[in-house]
């Protein structure tokens, strides 16, 4: 009977764990679909996941952790553009990152863009609430900056 229960528990554990991963995604149109239905605006996420030190910084001291991922199920639907070193992407991937690279001028890694988009006559247009990067003090120094740009 104890045996049971663990099992259950473990189990209702895991389910839970899975619940509170977040969905990155990494196809800009699906994204901006999601955008639409929720009217919640896209975090962007420009890195080189594989090599930039700050980039890894900022995913271990914010973006994985569980203040992050409430803060963005409520907020924002979140875009992970990549650029890596020594994994390999496919041409699609790698066009339309480049892509977003130039449009919102991108010289540095790690970038957080917020932004609105329409789309209008099958063009996208993005209208820019703020950009951040790596911000020191953990989640809550890091969430303080982007609230700020959704509460203008």
């Amino acid at each position: 009977m104890k045996k049971g229960i663990i099992t259950l528990l473990l189990l209702v554990g895991s389910f839970a764990a899975e619940a509170q991963e977040l969905v990155w995604e990494t196809n800009v149109n699906k994204a901006l679909e999601v955008s639409a239905l929720t009217k919640k605006p896209l975090l962007m996420f420009f890195t080189g996941s594989d090599w930039c030190g700050w980039c890894i910084r900022l995913q271990k001291e914010v973006l994985k952790t569980p203040e992050f991922a409430a803060w963005a199920k409520e907020n924002v639907v979140l875009v992970e553009l990549d650029y890596p070193r020594r994994v390999p992407q496919t041409e699609e991937v790698k066009k339309q990152n480049n892509e977003l690279q130039q449009i919102f001028g991108i010289q540095g890694f790690p970038t957080i863009i917020l932004a609105n988009s329409t789309t209008k006559e099958g063009k996208v247009n993005f209208e820019g609430i703020g950009s951040t990067g790596y911000v020191a003090g953990g989640p809550a120094a890091w969430l303080a900056v982007a609230n700020g740009f959704l509460k203008k």
